[in-house]
């Protein structure tokens, strides 16, 4: 008898043969309750494509403005700018979770129904967040989808039930919950051909975008900050990655060359997991000349030999702190290289400084940045590298910048230059805070006469940091950024404990991330009595919570000692220049 998996499984597969899929050289197969379903070589292929999906497959904004039931309601709403284009696909994917003989049920029954991100945590798993940057955005990303819920969603979606004939359906906020963890856990950011997004002829029935000129339809593409986490882009697995800059909030319909980055649903393509080192990218052919598809996207094999036969075939997510994979994914990765620490300095807390409207105005100028991302890699050409030392490019760069700051040259090149880890943005920016009045004074005498008696030149960004560098040098920003780090590591360890008991923790856990875990677990720790006070039964949100904060404090017990020592080091050349 087949296990509900199995079966489920059988369904899906028919469905994806039905919508042209082409499982070329992989299979997709149960791992566990951890990761779900996955992929994995099935046989050899001599161009490397493992598995093809058309396009038209794929759940995009696009496919929601023709969908027969949503189609004409989320089309004018979406013209009247009431949705945009990430709830149109959390619409249907609300919607078509609910309604009954959905066409895309073989393919949500193969969907978790649970997250292991923080909207899902129970109280008691959230708390092991407190202190974190994740916890409060949790906090506040809970309430903000509450709120969407209770004063637009839930109606929306009653309607829509009730115009396919399904208004006895419950709509519950746990069903919008499961659609938007679906949504930012799988989306992509796909490099759509233009023609396909924007067809030359369309008729009534395919037609897809509003009655406007095409540049009125708004495509999103990236988030930098949401709710206070750095979110990347969502190129999971492609070689068309630009840069891990690119920022995901603004919505736009940029266009390179003849592409369109549209976000959506690829079924098939995401059930490939993520690893570090993956062995898997995936592509766009637009033609069809690479897969015989045209307008489909396509699993290609990365590895550099053939893959073994039941080989799990991964892909990468980027770049990604735990932060950010627990944010959208909802797993964390021990240990992990690419992990970062958030720093800020709260834009509240600028009125209750000195002279704070001389400083803001200055800020302003400056387009300053109030906060900063401090990854761990900086680590290895600081002061107390964890390791070897990458190569000096990067600093030549900030060593240049520095240098030409000194218009008068009585400014010196600090010695600790090269070994500075902290941005110089960030760092412009809380040179500027820390102004004293006499500098604040200096500052402005700098830049009148650099300006002009009749103001005939408009100061830039450079000129103010040129200026501020020049007077007030680092140790008054290196203070403040201390300052900012020893609260950081304060709220970390008054709500969660110290690094060394985190460790602890996590060397006595026994995860749990089912019933049966849970059996397994006691039995083994009823044969080993000595070891029963020992371990630590937790369920792997827990474990994941302890993970991230532990990263946390390590990172800020790093970088605080890194701008302790840079501290004392500019005040100590301070001292003798004076």
């Amino acid at each position: 008898m087949a296990s509900p998996e199995e079966a489920k499984l059988e369904t899906f597969m028919q469905w994806l043969q039905a919508n042209g899929v082409e499982l070329r050289g992989c299979k997709i197969k149960w791992c566990d309750s951890k990761r779900g379903f996955g992929i994995f070589s099935d046989k050899d292929v001599s161009d490397g494509v493992l598995l093809v999906v058309p396009l038209d497959l794929a759940i995009t904004p696009m496919r929601v403005l023709q969908d027969p039931l949503l189609g004409p309601a989320c089309r004018a709403m979406f013209e009247e700018g009431n949705v945009d284009d990430r709830l149109l696909m959390m619409l249907l994917l609300t919607v078509e979770r609910l309604r009954k003989n959905s066409l895309w049920k073989p393919y949500f029954d193969m969907l978790p129904t649970t997250f292991g991100n923080p909207l899902w945590f129970t109280d008691d798993e959230l708390q092991e967040l407190r202190g974190t940057t994740l916890y409060r955005a949790t906090e506040l990303q809970k309430k903000s989808l509450l709120s969407l819920y209770e004063t637009k969603v839930k109606d929306i979606v009653k309607n829509l039930l009730t115009l396919d004939g399904n208004s006895e359906i419950e709509v519950s906020f746990e069903d919008f919950l499961w659609a938007n963890s679906v949504f930012w856990s799988r989306a992509l950011n796909i490099p759509m051909p233009r023609s396909y997004v924007f067809p030359e002829f369309q008729d009534a029935h395919v037609s897809c975008i509003p009655e406007a000129d095409e540049n009125t339809f708004s495509i999103s593409l990236n988030l930098r900050f949401k709710n206070g986490i750095l979110i990347g882009k969502f190129i999971t697995g492609s070689q068309v990655k630009k840069s891990d800059n690119l920022t995901k909030e603004a919505a736009c319909n940029t266009m390179i060359e003849d592409t369109m980055w549209v976000e959506g649903l690829v079924p098939g393509i995401d059930f490939c997991n993520h690893d570090l080192k993956p062995i898997a990218t995936w592509e766009i052919d637009g033609t069809g000349l690479t897969t015989g598809v045209p307008f489909s996207m396509y699993l290609i094999s990365a590895a550099q030999s053939p893959l073994q036969i039941d080989q799990e075939i991964s892909i990468s997510y980027g770049n990604k702190g735990n932060e950010e994979l627990l944010y959208l994914y909802g797993f964390v990765i021990d240990d992990n290289t690419d992990d970062y620490l958030m720093v800020h300095y709260p834009a509240e807390a600028i009125d209750a400084i000195s002279f704070s409207e001389s400083k803001s105005q200055l800020l302003e100028v400056q387009k300053a940045e109030m906060r900063c991302l401090l990854p761990k890699t900086l680590l290895d050409n600081g002061f107390f590298p964890r390791g070897t030392q990458n190569s000096g490019e990067n600093n030549k760069g900030k060593v240049d910048q520095v240098c030409n700051y000194s218009w008068s040259g009585q400014r010196k090149m600090p010695s600790y230059v090269n070994k500075l880890v902290f941005p110089e943005k960030f760092l412009t920016t809380l040179r500027t805070i820390a102004m004293q009045e006499d500098e604040l004074f200096k500052v402005s005498s700098m830049l009148e006469e650099l300006a002009g008696p009749e103001r005939e030149r408009q100061l830039s960004d450079t000129d103010v940091q040129s200026a501020i560098w020049e007077v007030c040098g680092d140790s008054g920003a290196l203070q403040v950024l201390v300052d900012l780090l020893r609260v950081k590591m304060m709220d970390l360890e008054e709500s969660s404990g110290t690094e060394e008991g985190d460790i602890d923790l996590l060397k006595k856990a026994l995860i749990i991330d089912s019933q049966e875990d849970s059996k397994q677990c006691m039995s083994t720790i009823s044969t080993k009595t000595n070891d029963s006070e020992e371990a630590k039964l937790m369920s792997r949100n827990k474990w994941s919570a302890i993970v991230y904060r532990r990263g946390q404090k390590q990172l800020t017990r790093l970088f605080l000692k890194e701008a302790e020592h840079a501290l004392q080091l500019s005040l100590n050349e301070e001292e003798v220049t004076c």
